[in-house]
């Protein structure tokens, strides 16, 4: 588990169910109860906020430098606004002294507890549910406690993180505990954007560079900054110019032709933004509004349909092109490896897509 993610610097976690499909794509033996393991008792896996101010999964030692190279800036940031909003909603006076007081209230009670929920950690640290107006004017604006910004930016900084789950492995109310490592910080931003950058190309490589700086989040500047502090190449892509690592230009051996069903958010399909290349016209199809791939099935390293989970548990596929009988037997074995995998439970994408949608409804 903690090689795979490390391989894919990263599986996206903001769908909670996503890691374990994901990983479970890649194991020789895919199971739940192995990606709870490593998630939950040995710690091989930290789940934190990272590139694009998006939730991953990382081993610890990628932790450490998608903290310093993203992580930081992003919770600096987000700890400002909430300070200036405690401040306008009239909550605090002192916003930046109130909110480390009650920091040090959610950390005192995790201390004596061990675990929490946020409503448990709400009832031992009452500020908590202060309430401040969002959206003001809006349809979506109202009142929202606090609670969730600061339990956010404690996990940020790394001073607490998720634990299991309230409900199954496809739930997102988890319990909050204190780390049993603390997460290094002696990393410049510089230099963690530097390996980030080069972690990204030996996986991701070659691409263009609005692919990094949009994986990232970066700014042009950082990206720039990155690449220029490792060994790269330009390279000719059908999309235009792009760079690749110095050491990594000889060609190499075209695998063996394989098929997978990739969940929703899966880090393959979101390594670029330039997707056409694995992706042909399905893109309507298979992305929402906001640009979240929904699930995939694959063959010979490019996507050629979707696939859903329907409420009795059956999975359904869609091929959108015609693949041969080959790769329909492969994919139909993929299937029946991903339903193993799912066992009982029920996934349903966060962000639901047109054709997960279409297949989910039958």
């Amino acid at each position: 588990m903690a090689a795979i993610a490390g391989d894919l610097v990263g599986l996206h976690a903001t769908d909670p169910a996503s890691v374990f499909l994901a990983a479970g794509a890649r194991m020789a033996g895919p199971s739940v109860a192995a990606v709870e393991e490593a998630l939950y008792e040995d710690e091989s896996v930290v789940r934190m906020l990272g590139m694009r101010r998006t939730m991953f999964v990382v081993p610890p030692e990628l932790a450490a430098l998608v903290d310093a190279g993203c992580t930081r800036e992003i919770a600096a940031r987000e700890r400002r606004r909430l300070i200036q909003a405690l401040e306008a909603g009239g909550v605090a006076g002192d916003g930046a002294s109130w909110l480390a007081e009650v920091e040090g209230e959610v950390l005192a009670a995790l201390a004596a507890t061990g675990e929490a929920t946020g409503a448990e950690l709400s009832a031992a640290a009452p500020r908590l549910r202060a309430e401040l107006v969002v959206g003001e004017g809006r349809s979506w604006g109202g009142r929202v406690a606090v609670s969730s910004r600061v339990l956010f930016l404690l996990a940020a900084d790394g001073r607490i993180v998720r634990r299991r789950p309230r409900g199954s492995w496809t739930s997102s109310q988890f319990r909050w505990a204190i780390p049993a490592a603390v997460r290094p910080k002696g990393i410049a931003p510089e230099a963690a954007r530097a390996e980030l950058a080069r972690r990204w190309l030996a996986r991701f490589g070659p691409a263009l560079v609005d692919d990094l700086r949009w994986w990232t989040g970066w700014t042009a500047a950082q990206t720039r900054a990155a690449l220029t502090a490792i060994p790269v190449a330009e390279v000719a892509l059908d999309e235009g110019a792009g760079v690749a690592l110095a050491e990594d230009l000889e060609p190499v051996a075209a695998p063996a032709p394989w098929a997978a069903l990739l969940p929703a958010l899966d880090p393959t399909a979101m390594g670029w933004t330039a997707r056409d290349w694995y992706l042909g016209p399905h893109r309507d199809r298979l992305f929402d509004r906001s640009g979240n791939i929904g699930p995939t099935v694959w063959w010979d390293g490019r996507i050629v349909g979707g696939w859903a989970q329907a409420a009795d548990g059956v999975i359904r596929l869609l091929l959108l092109e015609d693949v041969g009988a080959e790769a329909e037997a492969a994919v139909g074995a993929a299937a029946e490896r991903t339903a193993e995998l799912i066992g009982p439970a029920r996934v349903t994408p966060r962000f639901r897509t047109p054709l997960e949608r279409e297949l989910a409804a039958g």
